[in-house]
């Protein structure tokens, strides 16, 4: 266990935890960033020529200008954008290194245990985002190694015979990206049209693909088995097999949920799983721990993005301040 009992503790080096770190030190406070991965590990995991729907400033963090070619930037200008906000502001950070554990003691303390060390902190903050854990397909043959919930690069994929589950942002871009990296594509969408949060100036392109047969969509339809060479599917005509490469299940994700209750937090009973918090200090119900971000709604993933939790971090900052009188 290391000495020193730190102010703060923040788990995840996302935008939202380094806006949290960003915060605190700007009030002097000492704190420390914890995190599983690389620098902002959920965007580092985007498809390579992913570009926001957000426009720059609104990602923005920490009151440091965020300037990008175009209005809308791209994956690789925000890892540049966070890096030099996180070197340049030195925020204290740990990468590589998971929490696994959150304890608290009689006198009010975290023991925040990690893989590689254990840390006690007046108050933690969880910023944890959603990027954690795709939805399964719950299909046989989902295991083989074709089977993908995370999509990267379409090179990769070219000349291959792709199926591509999901009719979301990330379905539709590696569902273009791949064709015209000369794959064949196949979509599987279990509704009856592409998402609606679909980048608006992304959706007319796939709708337009689909529409003169350049891509093949089979709409309310659902993949039922995976195998080697080929791949099962129930459509609205009944099951077709179709002869497959690759299998891009990108489905959605969820926050690590389980991670929560194991540290004490409350859930909520409905299918939100909202945790408990207040709205107003993003204290939870365990006194001295906060979330931040994402995390905040539960299953509700689409509700909180960066531009609208970066104020979590002044929300959080200032209740401690109070608290501590710092």
């Amino acid at each position: 266990m290391t000495g020193n009992v730190l102010s703060i503790i923040i788990v995840g080096g996302g935008p939202i935890g380094i806006a949290c770190a960003l915060e605190a030190r700007r009030h002097g406070i000492d704190c420390l960033v914890l995190e599983k991965g690389t620098l902002v590990n959920s965007i580092y995991h985007y498809p390579v020529n992913m570009t926001f729907f957000s426009t720059s400033e609104r990602l923005e963090i920490g009151g440091v200008p965020f300037v990008s070619n175009n209005p809308k930037p791209t994956r690789s200008e925000a890892l540049e954008y966070y890096r030099r906000v996180t070197q340049d502001r030195r925020v204290p950070i740990h990468l590589f290194e998971e929490v696994t554990d959150i304890t608290q003691d009689g006198a009010g303390f975290s023991e925040v245990r990690t893989t590689k060390s254990v840390y006690r902190a007046r108050y933690v903050i969880v910023a944890t985002g959603f990027y954690d854990i795709p939805y399964p397909l719950n299909v046989p043959g989902e295991e083989l190694p074709k089977v993908k919930h995370y999509y990267r690069d379409p090179h990769f994929y070219a000349f291959q015979k792709i199926v591509v589950v999901g009719a979301m942002n990330s379905a539709v871009d590696a569902a273009l990206e791949t064709w015209r990296k000369g794959a064949d594509v196949t979509m599987v969408v279990r509704g009856t049209e592409i998402g609606h949060r679909v980048k608006y100036w992304v959706r007319p392109d796939i709708e337009n693909r689909i529409a003169e047969g350049s891509i093949r969509a089979y709409f309310q339809s659902t993949v039922t088995a995976i195998r080697a060479s080929d791949v099962d599917l129930l459509t609205p005509e009944g099951p077709v097999t179709i002869a497959n490469d690759w299998v891009l299940a990108l489905t959605g994700y969820q926050p690590n949920l389980p991670f929560l209750e194991k540290i004490g937090i409350e859930l909520c009973s409905d299918e939100s799983c909202k945790p408990a918090y207040d709205e107003q200090t993003h204290e939870t119900n365990r006194p001295g721990i906060y979330l931040a971000g994402v995390i905040c709604g539960g299953m509700n993933t689409h509700r909180l993005f960066i531009e609208n939790s970066r104020e979590h971090a002044v929300r959080i900052v200032d209740d401690i301040r109070k608290k501590a009188r710092l």
